[in-house]
């Protein structure tokens, strides 16, 4: 389909280019004087330049109608990674919480042996000491 949508618009564009060419040949070979010729130049060439801008605008005009269904489409997937992303990071956060929680938990029991540890170490010091005196 778009094929023959870029086959149909080679076509006018070729045929918009064969005119533009063949009245500017038509112009500069008629038998006219100057100030005749440059007025009909003058006159074709903004009829050239309306016709120009007329299917400028057709052909932008029928772009944006083919673009727009991918926009929205393109709208739809942002919006939806915007969701998924948004979940993902909700669980990645609490995974981290539950990481940090058990670190803290692993720590404090850490914390608790090595300060056992000390405490026999000083107690087993002092003994030595009351012993030797």
């Amino acid at each position: 389909m778009s094929e023959k949508n870029s086959d149909l618009g080679a076509f006018l564009a070729g045929f918009v280019i064969g005119g533009l060419v063949g009245a500017a040949t038509a112009l500069i070979l008629a038998p006219q004087s100057g100030e005749e010729t440059r007025n009909k130049i003058r006159e074709t060439s903004g009829q050239l330049s309306q016709s120009g801008n007329e299917y400028i605008q057709n052909y932008g005009q029928k772009a944006n109608e083919l673009a727009q269904p991918y926009r929205e489409r393109a709208n739809v997937a942002l919006s939806d990674a915007r969701s998924r992303l948004s979940e993902t990071g909700g669980r990645v956060q609490e995974q981290a919480r539950t990481a940090l929680d058990s670190g803290k938990e692993r720590a404090n029991q850490i914390k608790d042996q090595v300060s056992g540890y000390v405490q026999k170490s000083n107690g087993n010091d002092e003994e030595s000491n009351n012993a030797v005196a």
